[in-house]
């Protein structure tokens, strides 16, 4: 039986960052509109991490009962590992999803934004459907494009939304912060590159190739620093986000260095704290540019 340590670590508090990243975000941009709504931001804040850490136990779940996690260079899989039944894994996710959904819905009932409600379910199936069921789409190389929408564009402007109209900062911060989210997914998968080619799942960093994702984990980097530039046409106090830069270094090194395995573990927790600093410093620069 998986002890509390392992349960927690299977959660994968590596990737939590790119959860609250998107709410500080939106609610910088709605308090930069002056119309923060901070039970809101509450709200939106447990949604999201609720719905990471539901697709954490659900990736656990179906890598590990296609035997994709038995042979680990990263972080505990409790399925894969063998150090819990799968039936119980399968459970976790699905709790976290449930209290997600049904926070979802009181966030929707106090916003009057009923629109979320289709947003939200197709945020549910997504997070389950991206290793799971007989076709998932992250065996297909789709798995980036679902993190810039949920952890992007949809977090973001969601949180927005259920408080005021949205603004173009907001739109220059979820990209940022989208593009962000999917580069701890790239640094992820280069480093499973070998196991995932030998189990038949095609991320989209087996089929570009270890060479093709560097070059794309450093793409997806410079996007936030170009949504900085534009984020500060509308308050020239985003340019505190640049201030995150530092935080940058170590990862781009690992991933522009050539590491390999073990070695892009690194990476993926410093991609996760360069996105939260940056994401944090760019809500900052938003609120005090307030109208």
């Amino acid at each position: 039986m998986a002890t509390l340590s392992q349960w927690i670590e299977g959660a994968r508090p590596r990737t939590l960052p790119a959860a609250v990243s998107p709410i500080l975000i939106g609610t910088g941009a709605a308090y930069q509109a002056g119309q923060v709504v901070w039970a809101y931001a509450i709200l939106a804040l447990a949604v999201a991490l609720l719905l990471q850490v539901g697709v954490n136990y659900a990736n656990d779940y179906s890598d590990g009962i296609r035997g994709t996690d038995e042979v680990r260079v990263g972080p505990v899989r409790l399925v894969g590992q063998r150090l819990a039944a799968p039936s119980s894994v399968k459970i976790a996710a699905f709790t976290a999803f449930f209290f997600a959904g049904l926070i979802g819905l009181a966030l929707v009932g106090l916003s009057g934004l009923w629109v979320m409600i289709p947003i939200g379910v197709a945020a549910i199936l997504a997070a389950w459907f991206y290793t799971g069921g007989d076709r998932p789409y992250g065996y297909l190389g789709l798995g980036e494009v679902f993190v810039f929408v949920f952890f992007g564009l949809v977090a973001t402007l969601g949180t927005m939304a259920t408080m005021t109209s949205l603004t173009a900062a907001a739109w220059w911060g979820a990209i940022g912060v989208g593009a962000l989210a999917s580069a701890i997914l790239v640094a992820n998968n280069l480093r499973d590159i070998p196991t995932d080619r030998d189990h038949g799942k095609r991320t989209l960093a087996v089929r570009m190739g270890e060479r093709g994702t560097r070059v794309f984990y450093v793409a997806l980097v410079a996007v936030a620093f170009v949504m900085t530039g534009l984020a500060s046409f509308t308050s020239p106090w985003a340019l505190l986000a640049l201030l995150a830069a530092p935080f940058a270094v170590r990862p781009m090194q690992a991933v522009v260095g050539g590491a390999t395995g073990p070695g892009l573990i690194p990476a993926l927790a410093g991609t996760g704290r360069f996105q939260l600093v940056w994401s944090a410093l760019l809500a900052l620069g938003l609120a005090l540019g307030r109208a």
